[in-house]
């Protein structure tokens, strides 16, 4: 049973006094005696720099059967930006059309400036290609950005100003041009989620920022009009920070993060409702043995990681289960960073002892920026930066992913998913890769944006991650052979190649990546080789669109999946 925190109206009004004197400092004292808070404000002054003038050179592309990796902050032509830099992303998918997706990041126009606007780029073909616009407001600084959707498609880009205010920018159409920004209050460090139940609280916009760093009173916003505005600042209990927002299946909130040194788990069941004003359930600390780590060491001027909270909508087994997860630096160990997880099966009354999610062995290596997010059929999955495979004395990194399909029970083997790179390297007269990564999970796969200096520079990423066993591409036993693809991707026809041992019936079929079938390809007995040309289509004048799809080849012994990319 952990502890549950309760504040009483004596230490409430003494907490009220307390923040009023020190928002009465002026800002810049008030930071000096906060070095343990980022801060987001100008410092170098702008400098228009054109994207046509710098030097280009290849994007990092690479493809396999679990995972593709691309790079999003390219020119128009697809090269890589020399001297340049992004970090800090967040991502936003589209649920009623997967191919749709946008990610939003830090924009550095160059590394000799550490002015940093909104940048965004956004994606039409589940991915495999990008388009870089640009930034929200060119010449305006901004910072933090947040990115979310609701349940029919709608884009929010939440973005923190110099002043330690923030927009909401939206996109309403289904297409991928941003509206005029919306006053939404905020602060440093600020998170954002939108309900996507079908309650009394659908569409509303939640958002909750470090209150030392706020033009605001108090450190929490709704908004109940689908982002058109956003009510007057309310205190969240304790004031956390470094943390996340998740809604549950029955418009529950939970807000989570940092009190001192004690990671919790608040809880509002009045924040759906808009015709009453929001107040906070609990106040729940969870124990992760360890606490929330910054300035120093691997990423010298951020965080090691935020706290993530999210939830089960499943309506199986784990429905309404409570999950957390951070990159701490350990109290029992001293380990400068692990990732922890913990579990509520209560709604967030109580939490179970911590569990660590890297296997790695010893104290000496760092897991650092754990993310977390949970599919709408309660799969969660878990990526994070992982310096086990680097020399000694050296704090390169590589991408690494787990997954797990019963409530956490569980858990897949560490996979990594990138070469190693270095994160010194790229910074942006700013000493850190930024603060978070951020993840968006759906039944069939994880869309990760994040960024990494793999090109030599600080650049943004996305991967699309596909847990190993969903479609069987690493655990079928067959007797089919040589199953390939080729070409692939592919843009007029590809063929389709494999070998049986013996005489089978075989179905040959292809799949999107909800896992819908698109078209039947074969139907028949097979004995040794086979080959099929496939162009495209579904049926006459029925071409699919550009993609990635799975070709699912079933014969009696046995099965085997591979994907393919249609351009």
């Amino acid at each position: 049973m952990k502890k549950k925190i309760t504040i009483s109206p004596k230490k409430m009004f003494a907490f009220k006094f307390i923040l009023f004197f020190l928002l009465a400092l002026p800002l810049g004292l008030f930071a000096q005696t906060n070095n343990n808070l980022p801060l987001e404000v100008p410092d170098d002054p702008y400098v228009q720099v054109s994207r046509d003038q710098m030097e280009k050179g290849p994007a990092y592309r690479v493809m396999n059967s679990e995972y593709f990796t691309v790079q999003v902050n390219i020119d128009e032509d697809g090269n890589d930006i020399i001297g340049d830099a992004g970090n800090e992303t967040s991502i936003a998918v589209d649920p009623t059309n997967p191919n749709r997706m946008v990610i939003g990041w830090r924009q550095f126009d160059t590394v000799n400036n550490n002015f940093r606007q909104a940048g965004y780029g956004y994606s039409t073909d589940g991915g495999l290609t990008w388009t870089f616009p640009g930034v929200l407001n060119p010449g305006v600084f901004r910072s933090d950005p947040v990115l979310d959707f609701d349940a029919e498609g709608n884009f929010y880009y939440n973005s923190l100003q110099g002043t330690f205010e923030c927009d909401v920018y939206k996109i309403d159409d289904g297409g991928v041009e941003w509206n005029p920004p919306v006053p939404a209050n905020g602060g440093d460090k600020q998170w954002m989620r939108v309900d996507r139940t079908d309650g009394i609280g659908a569409g509303n916009i939640y958002s909750n920022w470090n209150i030392s760093f706020s033009t605001c009173a108090w450190d929490f916003t709704r908004s109940i009009d689908g982002g058109d505005s956003f009510e007057e600042c309310v205190p969240v209990d304790g004031a956390p920070r470094w943390g996340t927002i998740a809604v549950d299946a029955d418009g529950a909130l939970y807000i989570c993060g940092a009190i001192d040194s004690d990671l919790v788990v608040i809880k509002s069941t009045t924040a759906q409702d808009p015709s009453i004003p929001v107040t906070f359930d609990s106040v729940v600390t969870v124990d992760l043995d360890g606490e929330l780590s910054a300035f120093g060491g691997i990423n010298p001027q951020g965080l090691i990681g935020q706290m993530w909270v999210d939830v089960d909508i499943s309506g199986g087994a784990g429905h309404g289960n409570v999950y957390v997860l951070a990159s701490v630096e350990r109290n029992s160990n001293n380990d400068l960073a692990d990732v922890m997880f913990a579990k509520s099966v209560d709604g967030g009354a109580t939490f179970s002892a911590p569990m660590r999610i890297n296997t790695d062995a010893g104290t000496d290596n760092i897991q650092w920026f754990g993310t977390m997010s949970v599919a709408p059929n309660g799969r969660i999955d878990v990526i994070w930066l992982d310096t086990r495979d680097a020399p000694s004395g050296s704090d390169d990194s590589r991408l690494y992913y787990s997954f797990s399909e019963d409530q956490g029970e569980n858990w897949s083997t560490n996979e990594p998913l990138s070469i190693a790179f270095d994160p010194h390297v790229g910074y942006p007269q700013q000493n850190k890769m930024g603060d978070y990564f951020d993840m968006v999970s759906d039944n069939e796969s994880a869309h990760l944006a994040w960024a990494n200096t793999i090109n030599g520079g600080q650049d943004v990423y996305y991967t699309h991650i596909i847990p190993s066993d969903i479609l069987a591409v690493n655990n079928s036993i067959s007797t089919i052979s040589e199953a390939i693809i080729y070409p692939n991707p592919f843009n007029e026809e590809t063929t389709i190649s494999f070998s049986l041992k013996g005489n089978e019936k075989v179905t040959v079929e292809v799949y999107d990546i909800l896992g819908r079938k698109q078209t039947t390809l074969l139907n028949e007995k097979v004995s040794g080789n086979k080959s099929i040309i496939w162009d495209g289509y579904r049926g006459i004048g029925q071409r699919l669109s550009t993609g990635i799809y799975f070709v699912s080849i079933q014969a009696e012994s046995g099965r085997s999946v591979i994907k393919v990319v249609l351009k």
